[in-house]
């Protein structure tokens, strides 16, 4: 089995392209709204099961959310978004590791190229996928500002950025700004290739042992791989918490 730096096209639905990516990021966004209507109606008061697990996990999530913004009335509003970007990108780094756990590597279909046959896997981490963290470390800078403007109003924000170059220390204060608003964009580019690097790094480092020695030998690595999916996932929210946190503080 190969595995290339673009996602696999499988099919196009009305001229789309559904790549395998594409796929289980549809796949895990589906088991996460359902889980999570599931887990609604059946919700009591004293937790078991399922439900004792996803408590602790959100519960564990806000008080962490806690130690960083000092506020928990700001906790509570940045939770949702920072509580649904970690869980997204945990289920979807984990999905990733099923073709490791399949004899044959994988599951798919074979297509040739070139006289040669070329299998193309139905399962690819959507965080493997450029187009995917792109899109999420879009969302996370986008309503960061938003949320700096909602909370502390769009002047006090945008003095943050554009400064009156005459204004005591002279130009310095300009100076800053600009560089706040590199940082800004600076910031989309380091949140998808930091996701993306090391969930596709992984993908290949699985991939060239299975080919290597199968069965036994990729176990360490793909527990290895567990450990920096779940961390992954928890840096890219913590990071989104923290941008929320500077965009909502007046200076």
């Amino acid at each position: 089995m190969e595995i290339s730096l673009t996602p696999e096209l499988i099919t196009t639905i009305l001229g789309f392209p559904i790549t395998n990516s594409v796929l289980t990021t549809l796949l895990v966004s589906i088991i996460i709204i359902i889980a999570s209507l599931l887990l609604q109606k059946k919700t009591s008061k004293i937790p078991k099961g399922f439900q004792n697990v996803v408590e602790f996990v959100l519960e564990a999530l806000l008080n962490l959310a806690d130690n960083v913004t000092g506020d928990r009335k700001k906790s509570k509003k940045f939770f949702p978004y920072v509580a649904t970007i970690f869980i997204l990108v945990i289920v979807s780094n984990w999905v990733g590791l099923i073709p490791a756990l399949i004899p044959g590597g994988s599951l798919g279909v074979y297509e040739t190229h070139g006289g040669e046959s070329i299998l193309i896997p139905f399962i690819r981490s959507g965080s493997a996928d450029l187009n995917m963290t792109l899109a999420i470390a879009l969302i996370s800078v986008i309503t960061a500002q938003i949320m700096g403007v909602m909370m502390i109003g769009g002047k006090h924000y945008a003095g943050k950025f554009f400064v009156n170059p005459f204004k005591k220390p002279y130009f310095i204060g300009t100076f800053v700004g600009l560089l706040e608003i590199i940082s800004e964009f600076a910031k989309v580019v380091s949140f998808s290739f930091r996701l993306f690097g090391n969930v596709f790094a992984g993908e290949v480092l699985l991939t060239v042992m299975l080919m290597l020695v199968p069965y036994f030998a990729p176990l360490p690595f793909l527990f290895l791989e567990i450990f920096v999916g779940f961390v992954q996932a928890l840096v890219f929210a913590m990071l989104t918490l923290v941008f929320f946190k500077m965009a909502t503080e007046s200076h």
